[in-house]
This record gives structure tokens, sequence and C-alpha cells, in this order.
């Protein structure tokens, strides 16, 4: 198995090959720190939406902005080493911005993925996704399966 790891210049002149062939490029993106069930389902789910699953997947610095001191639990490498392993998964491209916003912009997909807990209107390049004829698709996500909470459980029994 090798890892599906790519520069943005690389996944974006992929994603333009694929789409001249006529395939449906889908992306998604987020922090996948300690990846659980809930994330495996929903990038299956995504996977389903098109034929080339693209993951932006949060730097460490990133993550630690959004998430706070002490994340991520796992480094980037163990992060994007995982998500490679995923069948649904063909590509993972890291990213350091707060956002996916430049990275959706670069490569274009025809269809941008979030879980329905995000709102149409706070979904990151949505509104670019559309500008270019592509779609925006919400999954439902696995009530009581998320990081946060897996980290929450582990700090209750260590107390």
């Amino acid at each position: 198995m090798k890892l599906k790891l790519a520069s943005a210049a690389r996944a974006s002149d992929i994603v333009k090959g694929l789409q001249r062939k006529g395939k449906k490029v889908v992306f998604t993106n987020g922090c996948f720190d300690i990846i659980h069930a809930g994330h495996v389902r929903y990038l299956d789910k995504a996977k389903n939406l098109g034929d080339f699953l693209i993951i932006g997947l949060n730097r460490d610095d990133s993550v630690r902005r959004l998430k706070g001191q002490g994340r991520p639990i796992m480094p980037f490498a163990e992060r994007a080493l995982l998500l490679s392993f995923l069948t649904p998964v063909d590509l993972v491209v890291g990213f350091s911005d707060d956002t996916p916003a430049k990275l959706i912009s670069r490569l274009r997909p025809d269809i941008l993925v979030k879980g329905a807990d995000y709102k149409p209107g706070e979904i990151v390049g949505a509104s670019e996704v559309k500008s270019w004829g592509g779609v925006v698709r919400r999954i439902p996500l696995v009530r009581g399966k998320s990081t946060s909470a897996i980290i929450s459980r582990l700090n209750d029994d260590a107390g």
C-alpha cells in the first residue's frame, strides 16, 4: 500500500485529468484526528457521490489553531497514512490554512461534501463550487461518533 498523499499542485493536475475523462471528483476536508467508525462511514458515503475522493487534511498547525493545545492527538503523517489505507480515499492533500478555501479553489472539485452538522451557509467553498457548476452535499453523521467524544471519554476514564 502506498501513501496517497499529494501536493496541491499534483492534486490539481490529477483533478484536471480526471475531469477531462468525465470523472466526478469529490472533495471533503477535516482534521481526522483519531480516525473512528463515523469517519469511515462518512468517507464511504462521500466516495459514493462520485468517482474520485480527495481529502483536504488539516496540517498540525491548523488543527492546533482550530482545536486548541494538545491537539492533534495524532501527527499529520500518521493521519495521512491512516486515511491512505481507507478504501474510499483516493488522495490526501494537506493544508495549513484555517479553512480549505484556497485548496478548494485550486482543485475545483465537482462535488463538495461536508457533514450534516454544517448549515448550508456555513460550508466553506460552497459558493465557489457552485460558481463553476459543481454541487454541495451534506452527509448525515453517525450519532455519538466524534473525536471530541472519544477524547472526553478517555479523560473521564483517566480521572
